[in-house]
């Protein structure tokens, strides 16, 4: 039987991320329909989230599935010393799908490898984010009326942000030229910038985060210096205010470029940014919904042609 889980988006063809974006543009035009009537999707968060838990439910709702699951571990019997293994097999008993965050890397990889139902990795610790990829994706193409040829500026922390590192393997389908803007401290993985070599993806490295390094970007992928990855808060504490986009560094920008950020935001993105045009956070954050809906119908075996009917 094909397993149909969503571990790594890595595994998706261009022909494939392009079928999922004109599914999630049917449910943009429709989010409420009943094709997922008597499913039941368990939604496992092993380590917390807002936008991510509350959009896959607001998915399954809006398509007319029940919700079961946990957003804290510590109340589930894992506090107990139940394995991994042990939590997928008991709760493939009861749904017929399983959304999985989880603190190690890799453990989305391992539960899909055991589980009779698919899994959707949303999001294994510093390794990967597929759904939130997919949801980068359709708003990248919808704000720039194509994914190809673009100059994307990666901001940030570049060494734990699973979501960049998502957007790096996507994209490789599409000719990008990555600009990497980091400390030494949070710069791209090695990994990724041979894995950029490998799919002949361009791209540059920079510390600087002025005003003439951004003039030429399509899209400004702003992250988070995320606390919960540092084991050292002194290294933590020198770095998370290292970059922080004002409005004022937008004034000789390109008219198409739209800023992007998986949220939650600390102080990388300053509050006067919020009125420009170019700001484009919060409508990314809202097309989660529609990307997660066709991720979640298409692991299920619901076809583009059954949406469109």
């Amino acid at each position: 039987m094909e397993n149909r889980s969503l571990v790594t988006i890595a595994e998706y063809s261009k022909e494939k991320i392009l079928y999922l974006l004109e599914m999630a543009k049917q449910f943009e035009k429709n989010s409420n329909r009943k094709i997922l009537d008597g499913k039941v999707v368990a939604t496992l968060f092993f380590e917390p989230s807002t936008r991510t838990r509350l959009s896959f439910e607001t998915a399954v709702n809006r398509l007319g599935g029940r919700i079961i699951g946990f957003s804290d571990a510590a109340t589930t019997s894992s506090s107990k010393g139940e394995s991994l293994k042990d939590t997928i097999m008991m709760v493939s008993n009861y749904a017929d799908l399983i959304v999985m965050r989880h603190y190690l890397e890799g453990a989305a990889r391992y539960a899909s490898e055991i589980a009779p139902v698919p899994i959707i990795n949303a999001g294994d610790g510093a390794n990967q984010h597929p759904s939130q990829t997919m949801l980068d994706l359709y708003t990248i193409y919808q704000t720039q009326g194509t994914l190809e040829n673009l100059n994307i500026f990666l901001v940030g922390d570049l060494k734990y942000g699973r979501t960049v590192h998502s957007l790096i393997m996507a994209m490789r389908h599409f000719n990008p030229t990555f600009h990497f803007v980091a400390p030494e401290e949070l710069k791209m993985p090695e990994e990724y910038k041979i894995y950029c070599r490998q799919h002949n993806i361009k791209y540059t490295e920079h510390t600087d985060f002025t005003e003439e390094v951004i003039a030429n970007a399509d899209i400004l992928y702003m992250t988070r210096v995320q606390r919960e990855r540092f084991t050292d808060l002194m290294e933590y504490e020198r770095v998370k205010d290292v970059y922080i986009l004002h409005n004022k560094m937008l004034e000789n920008t390109r008219p198409n470029l739209r800023i992007l950020h998986p949220l939650p935001r600390v102080n990388e993105i300053a509050y006067d940014v919020d009125n420009n045009e170019k700001a484009y956070y919060f409508q990314q954050a809202r097309n989660g919904l529609f990307a997660r809906q066709a991720i979640i119908c298409d692991v299920l075996g619901i076809t583009l042609d059954q949406i469109k009917e």
